[in-house]
């Protein structure tokens, strides 16, 4: 039978049996034990820690850092989805111009040609089809670094005008929002250019291999 997950605040008393499995007792007006392996309540406790590790680190740097995380969620979703494409649909796609271009019997006239630049620059625009927006985010990334570096030295500033210098945790937590998003920006924007980098490679590798394919002699 399946169980609604309990947050920690719920549970009155926990208990291990003798088959390895914990018996969880719901605080409340009526006592509600659940069984649940162990195994799966390590994984939770791991999975709940890390989420709270990634949420403490995107906190320190603000609502800046916030914005680069999913701008990164974006950018590697669709360079995901130019390699599913590239590596899988793309292939398919090209079997079949070749296919229709060696069912035509003319070949040399100048609207078979003309039907060929046709094919190979369809495949072109297919296979950058995202590649754009791709690059417009990376360029984003760093950008948006800045603009974190910006807000947590006005902090910063804020917290002397108001403060003086004499109060370092408040000024720390300028800085952590100064540094660590244009830290972030300018990592994803580097690891981002380089898969930027053999995406291109990869689509002007396929155009002239296309483009050798389609023969017209």
């Amino acid at each position: 039978m399946g169980f609604k997950c309990l947050s920690w605040h719920d549970v009155a008393d926990i208990t291990v049996d003798e088959a390895d499995y914990v018996r969880v007792a719901r605080a409340g007006h009526a006592v509600r034990w659940v069984r649940i392996p162990v195994s799966q309540v390590a994984n939770s406790h791991v999975l709940a820690e890390l989420l709270d590790i990634i949420r403490s680190f995107l906190n320190t740097g603000g609502i800046i850092l916030w914005t680069i995380f999913f701008v990164s969620l974006l950018l590697w979703f669709l360079v995901m989805e130019r390699v599913m494409y590239l590596w899988f649909a793309y292939p398919r796609h090209k079997q079949q111009w070749i296919a229709d271009w060696q069912q035509r019997s003319d070949k040399t006239s100048r609207s078979a040609l003309a039907l060929r630049e046709c094919m190979i620059s369809e495949a072109k625009i297919a296979m950058k089809m995202t590649l754009p927006i791709i690059n417009v985010l990376i360029q984003l990334c760093p950008l948006l670094g800045l603009l974190g570096t910006v807000t947590g030295m006005i902090h910063v500033f804020d917290v002397m005008a108001n403060t003086g210098t004499g109060n370092a945790r408040a000024m720390a937590s300028g800085v952590s929002q100064a540094t660590i998003p244009t830290m972030a920006g300018m990592v994803i924007a580097i690891a981002g250019l380089y898969c930027n980098k053999l995406l291109q490679e990869r689509v002007s590798d396929e155009t002239h291999r296309l483009a050798d394919l389609l023969t017209y002699h």
